[in-house]
């Protein structure tokens, strides 16, 4: 399956620092959150970073230009539903994290691959709470690097 539009739930340090490294990958990033001033935040903080990033060569005018251009942002976590894969960075709440894939996963496609970012929930507990556990990915918290290893889990039915 080719990936090209990603979704990022929750605009906050995890959140923009994501779409900023998907969007210079060359990803188109739907970043969503649940406050318009967060969205707002997170905008201004990827440009700020971008420019710190042109000003050490890392990258050019053009190409901030162009990842810049790849990240919209939405109120609505339904928006989401026409992406290919969306990675969750809202809190790090089980309970929040639970009612977002609860709410989300029926408006995913088919082929949507649903992660979430965290580093104290595990996945057999977040699985078990999903309608969809075969669906639900972890991958590592995110970094600088051109890939983002993840980690398949599924819980059986009867567990």
């Amino acid at each position: 399956m080719e990936i090209k539009k990603i979704g990022v739930i929750g605009a906050g340090q995890m959140g923009n620092g994501i779409a900023h490294v998907l969007a210079v990958a060359g990803y188109d990033v739907l970043l969503n959150d649940i406050s318009q001033d967060a969205l707002d935040s997170a905008c201004e903080t990827v440009d700020r970073n971008m420019d710190r990033q042109v000003g050490k060569g890392i990258l050019t005018i053009e190409d901030k230009a162009a990842a810049l251009s790849r990240i919209e942002t939405t109120l609505a976590l339904t928006d989401l539903g026409p992406t290919d894969l969306v990675i969750e960075a809202a809190t790090e709440r089980e309970t929040v994290k639970q009612a977002i894939f609860e709410y989300l996963i029926p408006h995913l496609l088919p082929h949507t691959i649903l992660t979430s970012n965290t580093s104290s929930i595990s996945r057999a507990g977040r699985n078990r709470s999903s309608s969809s556990p075969s669906r639900t990915r972890k991958p590592n918290p995110c970094s600088c690097r051109r890939t983002v290893p993840s980690i398949a889990h599924s819980v059986s039915a009867g567990r």
